[in-house]
């Protein structure tokens, strides 16, 4: 089956060609999003390999709308599986091969990652840690997702085509992630969850518009007001 990563990125021209040269172990090509950077993460990615494509969002509009136009973009190249994860270094291309296996044996409509299933992550603050649980017992009261999804902003996931045509999320920032599965877990799709690890370094936890521990409340906030205008 044809596998297509998908890549968010803004600023990463120091990391992009890692995480591509590595994933690219694992993926039939690649659709990095450049979301309006101001540095060259775009040339970068041009050249690490001819089977990634670049498209470049001429102003930033955050994670979610990035995943949306590369998602749109690698069923128009034919992938008959999808794979969303991040530019920094944070998902650990090893794990694809896990995330795909489910979905390309005919189990599964959509894989998640997960940093709470076993497998620990390297440098996760603590604080971050007890939001994200706090997240998902949010994410069981006020929007009704399923008690069983234990990572309620996992950035890592697969999906087949059928299933990223059906997942039709509206949220630019990072409620996305909690939108998707809201959607998930009531459209009637097959979805499991994977064991992920997720590295986490001061470089990554600092970057200016990313993974800042304060993103919480935006994203709460953004969640509260998209259940309640749609």
């Amino acid at each position: 089956m044809r596998v297509i990563g998908v890549i968010p990125a803004y600023n990463e021209s120091s990391r992009i060609a890692q995480v591509l040269r590595e994933s690219l172990s694992y993926l039939d090509g690649v659709v990095v999003v450049d979301d309006g950077s101001s540095d060259n993460t775009s040339e970068v990615a041009a050249k690490v390999d001819p089977r990634v494509v670049v498209i470049k969002h001429p102003v930033n509009r955050n994670q979610g709308a990035a995943l949306r136009t590369g998602t749109k973009a690698a069923l128009l190249v034919g992938a008959e599986i999808i794979v969303h994860l991040d530019a920094d270094g944070q998902h650990d291309p090893n794990d694809l091969p896990v995330l795909i296996k489910p979905i390309a044996d005919g189990q599964a409509d959509i894989a998640l990652g997960s940093r709470f299933m076993g497998i620990e992550a390297t440098g996760m603050p603590v604080l971050r840690r007890w939001l994200l649980k706090a997240g998902r017992w949010f994410n069981i009261l006020a929007l009704g997702i399923s008690k069983k999804i234990t990572d309620p902003q996992s950035g890592l996931r697969a999906m087949t085509a059928e299933a990223a045509k059906r997942i039709n999320f509206h949220q630019d920032g990072k409620a996305h992630a909690s939108e998707i599965l809201r959607l998930v877990t009531r459209s009637g799709l097959r979805w499991v969850e994977i064991p992920a690890h997720i590295k986490y370094t001061q470089d990554t936890l600092t970057k200016v518009g990313t993974n800042r521990t304060t993103d919480a409340f935006s994203i709460a906030w953004n969640l509260f007001i998209g259940v309640f205008t749609k």
